[in-house]
């Protein structure tokens, strides 16, 4: 049987960042999640956005965790290596009914108190923005909204976390948790049993299941749809910062913004469904981006698309984030209603669990040791020609262009597929350097991708997997 102090059921964002956290003390943590890699399903299907919190509601544990987490994201990227850009949002009202509401936005910003919203002339956003609808009235501009690689974000947590003592069991789905009188004792997994002190439950869309496994439900989630375009680096339209509408009652809207990488993101739809595993995109979903986002900029070049894809945001029922403990399931805490900031209040959730745990009894001397800093593999394409030459001759695997659209080399593709948390799929390989995600998609790396991960992990090309298990890329031989 598997011991450990803490076990964290699910590794997304959050999982990752309360990893990172807890490594932080004298600890055994173990981290379990059900898909093959890290990045949850949530957290790597978003707008990639790290939030201010502005228009979060006042005085919600959201608000406070998003607010806190922002001005963290300068220190952590430098630490581990994550792109990260602070590239600033703004509000257009375009009509008259929207230029009234724009007061009580930022008074609502002001009771999170985040208080660099600045009202702007319809001439100074349309400097700021020339693709901008020129009908707009004026708007508000929120300069500390920022732009993430959310898949690097939850690899970095995770391999640091890993690097402090932490384990990960992927590919190992919970089935049930043991409770022994009142208090939790571990859970039951695919890979066998675990003795665990304290369990925490951030399985994001699924954590009303493993709720129900601990007798905690009193809520559920439904997955909320939203599907993306995104745009060729190259594309006609661009624009520098998030463009946000202004929300309504019933949505946040349709935006459009830039990715750190250079594409433009346009979405996400807001489709509330049943079926957690429905990643499909639709065309009356598509059609609906188009509509509402031409309203905002109106020059959008939806045929610059070079692919699209759909999250599913856990949307709980009532509503609001929790970080539950209860009297009756001790030393279990529960997640829930981690949505569209979940992203962002990642960093600032594992502080609050952590102390969480230590409030409720959990023993935790920090370490002396910890390692804070983690380095990232070297993005070939970004080193000047001078450090190019010097890696090549290091090692020559670096000199091999695999993916042209993204200039990914071999030498990069080697070092994910053996890093802490290594990359054994074709989509780990392209959440960690991008190998398939340029112009065409993969339709030429991908091949190359399917042969380095073969050799690399010594299988066969026909039991490489696209992502989970049984995913596989190829068939069989045709001649």
């Amino acid at each position: 049987m598997l011991k450990t102090d803490v076990l964290i059921i699910g590794a997304g964002a959050s999982g990752c960042a309360i990893a990172r956290e807890l490594s932080k003390y004298q600890l055994d943590v173990m981290v379990a999640d059900k898909n093959e890699d890290v990045g949850g399903d949530a957290s790597k299907s978003n707008s990639a956005i790290i939030h201010t919190g502005y228009d979060a509601s006042p005085g919600t544990l959201e608000s406070q965790l998003v607010v806190a987490a922002n001005p963290m994201y300068d220190k952590l990227s430098e630490d581990l290596e994550i792109p990260f850009e602070r590239v600033g949002a703004i509000l257009p009202a375009i009509t008259d009914e929207q230029f009234e509401k724009l007061p009580s936005i930022k008074e609502k910003a002001f009771k999170n108190r985040v208080y660099d919203v600045e009202y702007k002339t319809a001439e100074q956003l349309l400097k700021m923005e020339p693709n901008l609808n020129p009908e707009v009235k004026g708007g508000l501009y929120i300069p500390r909204e920022s732009i993430i690689d959310p898949f690097l974000l939850v690899v970095a947590l995770a391999e640091n976390a890993q690097e402090n003592g932490v384990s990960f069991l992927l590919s190992t789905k919970v089935t049930g948790l043991k409770i022994e009188g009142d208090r939790i004792a571990g859970a039951e997994t695919t890979a066998g049993p675990i003795e665990a002190k304290y369990v925490i439950n951030a399985a994001g869309l699924y954590c009303d299941e493993i709720a129900h496994m601990a007798g905690k439900d009193d809520y559920y989630v439904n997955p909320r749809k939203g599907q993306f375009y995104i745009l060729d680096k190259n594309t006609s339209c661009k624009v520098e910062h998030i463009v946000l509408p202004i929300p309504t009652k019933l949505t946040k809207g349709k935006l459009m913004c830039p990715t750190i990488h250079g594409n433009m993101l346009v979405g996400p739809t807001a489709e509330d469904l049943t079926d957690k595993v429905d990643k499909s995109t639709t065309r009356e979903g598509l059609d609906s981006i188009e509509t509402d986002v031409r309203k905002l900029i109106p020059k959008v070049n939806l045929r610059d698309s070079i692919t699209q894809y759909c999250g599913l945001r856990p949307n709980r029922n009532p509503e609001g984030l929790h970080v539950d403990t209860y009297d009756d399931v001790k030393n279990y805490v529960n997640l829930s209603g981690i949505r569209s900031t979940g992203l962002t209040g990642s960093v600032a959730l594992g502080k609050y669990v952590a102390q969480t745990l230590i409030d409720i009894g959990m023993k935790a001397p920090f370490k002396t040791n910890f390692i804070e800093k983690r380095k990232n593999i070297p993005c070939f394409h970004k080193l000047s020609r001078n450090d190019q030459n010097l890696l090549i001759k290091q090692n020559p695997l670096y000199g091999k262009v695999i993916c042209r659209c993204e200039t990914i080399t071999e030498g990069e593709i080697v070092e994910a597929i053996h890093r802490p948390i290594p990359a054994r799929s074709v989509d780990a390989v392209k959440r960690r350097l991008r190998a398939g995600m340029g112009r065409c998609q993969g339709g030429f790396c991908g091949p190359r991708v399917i042969d380095i991960l073969a050799r690399e992990l010594n299988i066969p090309v026909t039991e490489v997997n696209k992502n989970n298990k049984g995913s596989y890329m190829i068939a069989g031989k045709v001649r």
